[in-house]
């Protein structure tokens, strides 16, 4: 049996881009916390003031790209720890398309919730 680990790593951008979502989420995060639950009276918001508050365009286009940044950061990370396990580039190619139909859906998701919320 061949050892996945005693061979050197595919080269990918796919870190690149996990380094990339892993600095916008501490930046997006920190905002998040901030405007959330330091600003907001009381540390929460209620319905009503999530509404008023993601009404706001510059708020909405943030918490849009928190959820990018978040799913997309999630799904490199299970990648990589998958593409760990050594599979064939067969299954590789078929877990990334997995993987991305999954992200797709996630956050096609959380756009229709946030169309449906903001209306």
């Amino acid at each position: 049996m061949e050892n996945p680990f005693a061979e050197e790593p595919k080269a990918t951008s796919a870190w690149l881009w996990q380094v990339f979502t892993g600095v916008g989420l501490v930046i997006l995060l920190g905002l998040h916390f901030m405007a959330n639950h330091f600003i907001a009276k009381g540390g929460l918001r209620d319905f009503a003031d999530v509404v008023a508050y993601l009404r706001n365009p510059i708020v909405l286009v943030l918490e849009l790209l928190f959820l990018v940044f978040v799913t997309t950061h999630a799904l490199l990370g299970v990648r990589a720890v998958l593409l760990d396990f050594g599979f064939s580039e067969s299954i590789e190619k078929r877990l990334s398309r997995a993987l991305t139909v999954v992200g797709v859906l996630t956050i096609g998701y959380g756009l229709w919730l946030t169309w449906n919320i903001i209306r």
